[in-house]
């Protein structure tokens, strides 16, 4: 009799025990919060009717409306060293923006001046940003987060670039700069952007770098940055790995419904996009988080 009451003992312990093992395997993650919470990175601040790389203010408010709370802003300095979004210093460019008519000739593929950038409508009607009337949004529309895209890659141009981010952030509000997620382009960047000032979110974009797959994650376990990819490196092993070096994947730039599909199967967390908002996002069903 004993040993029966044993037994049944056993055998209610082991069953608790298993429904405990299948209950925590089953118990969901927690929802992501601030920045990791959005999916979609709108490029140069988003399109805006059907234009791209703008990088205006319009295109902020008409993405922020559509439910996009994470804007990559193109930062480039002036010939006075001012920092405004702009994608490039190029003729194409200057066409791109429609500004054939408000630059002179001999400027539309120079380094401009800032007051020369702010005083030139872009496509005629949409108004230019500098690094002041970012700031100026992102105190305005909160809930935001502005990823950087700096471009430069030689230590004495980022800092520079940085110093000015820093120093805008901090009088206008400090806790801006818990918003701002800079790109790094190199592993060696991170340390010259540590040494301005310690980012909370850190993103390692790709596209110019030629460390392999397994120097880019070791990267992130020693670090903690995220990483955006070009397309075409996304592979469904390269993206597990990362996310299981602790690393959140996006890939740019990607503006088609299908090739979301796609790339979320591979594992993908996000998408830096022109003309795919956070709601349209929404709207795709059977996307993996």
């Amino acid at each position: 009799m004993k040993r029966n009451k044993l037994m049944a003992s056993v055998v209610m312990i082991a069953a608790v025990a298993l429904l405990l093992v299948l209950t925590l395997g089953e118990e969901k993650k927690e929802p992501e919060t601030g920045f990791a919470a959005h999916r979609v990175i709108a490029h140069a601040m988003g399109g805006i009717n059907d234009k791209a790389y703008t990088n205006t203010q319009d295109a902020f408010i008409a993405n922020y409306e559509q439910g996009t709370r994470v804007f990559e802003a193109d930062l480039l300095l002036t010939s006075d060293d001012q920092l405004v979004a702009r994608h490039e210093w190029t003729a194409n460019m200057s066409k791109l923006l429609g500004q054939q008519d408000v630059l002179p000739s001999d400027k539309q593929g120079d380094v401009l001046t800032h007051d020369e950038v702010m005083s030139s409508p872009v496509l005629e009607l949409y108004s230019p940003l500098d690094i002041e009337k970012i700031m100026d949004l992102m105190l305005n529309y909160p809930d935001t987060y502005v990823v950087t895209d700096t471009k430069e890659l030689e230590p004495e141009q980022v800092t520079k670039q940085f110093q000015l981010i820093v120093e805008v952030a901090q009088k206008k509000d400090p806790a801006l700069l818990k918003r701002i997620v800079p790109q790094i382009y190199s592993r060696d960047m991170l340390e010259v952007v540590n040494k301005v000032y310690v980012f909370p979110e850190m993103i390692f974009t790709l596209y110019q770098t030629q460390d392999s797959d397994e120097v880019v994650i070791e990267f992130v376990k020693q670090t903690g940055v995220d990483i955006t990819m070009p397309t075409t490196r996304a592979t469904k092993s390269f993206v597990r790995n990362l996310k299981k070096a602790g690393a959140r994947v996006y890939v740019h730039t990607v503006n088609e419904e299908k090739e979301i599909r796609k790339l979320s199967r591979l594992g993908v967390n996000g998408f830096y996009t022109d003309f795919v908002s956070e709601n349209d996002l929404n709207r795709i069903k059977g996307l993996r988080g």
